[in-house]
């Protein structure tokens, strides 16, 4: 196990603010927007506002994107099972800005991936169906990821060799995309601080600021050193997601519930053979689950049932995980299912609007609504619409009465990547390459951080050649550097353990997490946080 590095030059001249000096910059000014909430739903409203011209700051109770919005099942897809609704349009919309994330916004971090639904002796779907429904999903996003088609078991076996053979008849192809969510959530902050927002993460909304029965702000704890303080805005959006019916009563003790939870859970398991493509597995008529190879495993899931508890105690359960492994095995042969293959288990939560009947077939849409002191409540998103989203709520935001903001908005281009924008390849190419004479990369580590951080892989590059020893593995069995925790304390608003562990880097998707690591990243981020 690698000892932890000591500290010297690899400081860059990006490093981002202080807390301290974030609180201070949050306590003197007023802002355009107030944005309390750094999941999906916020980062994006804060991206395109600062783009818009907009003085935005925002706020989150805990890290950036660390509820649900890091507990997705890693998918930017156009939705195959909205077909079966006849929700065409909407799947004509996903594929829209699927292809916005995956050739202009975010080809470092959005990738292709081939899926195959078998199709199984008295399953659910005939060939013909599903061969039909890939085909029209294909044509809907203008057969850019190749034409839906019907191919053999044979070939869909020697992609993915953990596939059940017995009864296979067939299988249906079609291709969609997947993302790392902890990494797109960071860059989409670090984009929104490139144009101007100030952010600060583990920062506790305890109460709102009002003038003349306005809301006009937000009363906050800083969570890491108790620090109060406070921000003044002209506007304040609740992005809080599955918190959002709390901020509202803080705005308006009597407020009515306006959204319900729906749970979902993944289990991530270690691979024993290769896998080429993901499986789409239909349960019954309407649902399916997911076996997505991720970060050199295999992420399966999802459920979806009511969730009535406190957000904040979401977790998978091990019934959740039983019908999981139990629901994978309907397409996966048992000795890739093993127990002893979990590395890591997770649950988040959707954000419906309320109302009655089964919340799996409630829409998946965002809802924004305008409480009794003015503060716009904004709920429900995903990943792969969340760039339409924000620049949905910007228009809303246009037009609330008392604000004036629409005078001050500047038109928006179509399209702005996020940062470190690159081909993943390319840039594993040079960082293999462009060394230091006498050092040299790991070709796994150099394309681990190409496509992670595209370009910014050469920001890593330069601490480990001003300090090697930030270039060891953080475990032995995984491609994660010491200088990406470096990076993330510097960079990307990383303060705590799980911050790094879970979202900056993936460590704990690996099952690597152990005490021992993270005792090591808590005095390496306490050492560097004294510098």
């Amino acid at each position: 196990m690698a000892t932890i590095p000591t500290l010297g030059a690899e400081r860059t001249a990006g490093r981002t603010a202080s807390r301290a000096e974030t609180r201070e910059l949050l306590g003197k000014a007023t802002y355009d927007l107030l944005v309390i909430g750094g999941g999906i739903l916020g980062t994006a409203v804060a991206w395109t506002a600062s783009q818009a011209g907009l003085k935005v700051a925002m706020v989150d109770a805990g890290d950036f994107a660390g509820a649900t919005s890091s507990a997705s099942s890693k998918l930017v897809h156009g939705g195959l099972r909205y077909l079966q609704t006849g929700a065409v349009k909407l799947v004509a919309e996903n594929h829209k800005e699927r292809r916005a994330l995956s050739t202009d916004v975010a080809p470092h971090l959005v990738n292709p991936l081939t899926f195959f639904v078998p199709v199984y002796k008295g399953g659910p779907h005939s060939a013909p169906k599903l061969g039909a429904g890939v085909f029209l999903y294909s044509a809907l996003s203008a057969f850019r990821d190749g034409m839906g088609r019907v191919s053999t078991a044979a070939h869909a076996a020697q992609q993915v060799p953990a596939l059940r053979t017995e009864g296979l008849r067939s299988v249906a192809v079609y291709g969609d995309h997947q993302m790392n969510d902890s990494r797109v959530a960071v860059m989409t902050v670090r984009a929104a601080v490139d144009a101007g927002a100030v952010v600060l993460n583990h920062a506790e909304v305890t109460g709102l600021r009002f003038t003349g029965g306005r809301v006009t702000g937000a009363e906050l704890k800083d969570r890491l050193d108790g620090t109060e303080f406070g921000v003044d805005a002209r506007l304040v959006l609740n992005a809080t997601g599955p918190w959002v019916d709390h901020l509202r009563r803080m705005e308006d003790a009597g407020a009515a519930p306006s959204i319900r939870l729906s749970k979902g859970a993944h289990v991530v398991v270690k691979r024993r053979a290769p896998w080429r493509a993901a499986l789409t597995i239909p349960i019954d008529k309407y649902r399916v689950s997911f076996a997505i190879p991720w970060e050199d495993h295999v992420l399966l899931g999802t459920t979806d049932e009511e969730y009535t508890g406190d957000p904040q105690d979401v977790r998978a359960t091990e019934a959740d995980i039983d019908q999981i492994m139990g629901e994978a095995a309907h397409a996966i042969r048992d000795e890739h299912l093993d127990r002893d293959l979990i590395t890591y288990s997770f649950a988040g939560l959707r954000v419906l609007p309320g109302g009655p009947g089964d919340t799996a077939a409630a829409k998946r849409e965002t809802v924004v609504t305008e409480g009794k002191g003015g503060m716009l409540s904004v709920a429900g998103g995903k990943w792969t619409t969340y760039r339409h989203i924000g620049r949905t709520v910007l228009e809303k935001l246009a037009h609330v009465p008392g604000t004036s903001l629409g005078e001050d908005m500047s038109p928006i281009a179509p399209t702005v990547p996020l940062p470190g924008v690159g081909a993943p390849n390319a840039v594993a190419h040079r960082l293999l390459i462009d060394r230091e004479p006498g050092s040299r990369m790991e070709p796994l580590v150099a394309k681990h951080l190409a496509s992670h951080y595209g370009t910014l892989s050469f920001e890593i590059a330069r601490l480990i050649d001003e300090n090697p020893e930030l270039g060891r593995p953080i475990h032995e069995d995984g491609p994660d550097v010491w200088a990406q925790v470096a990076y993330a304390a510097d960079n990307e608003w990383a303060y705590t353990t799980d911050d790094v562990l879970r979202r900056r880097t993936t460590m704990t998707v690996r099952g690597l997490d152990t005490p021992e690591i993270r005792a090591e990243v808590d005095t390496f981020l306490a050492k560097r946080g004294s510098k």
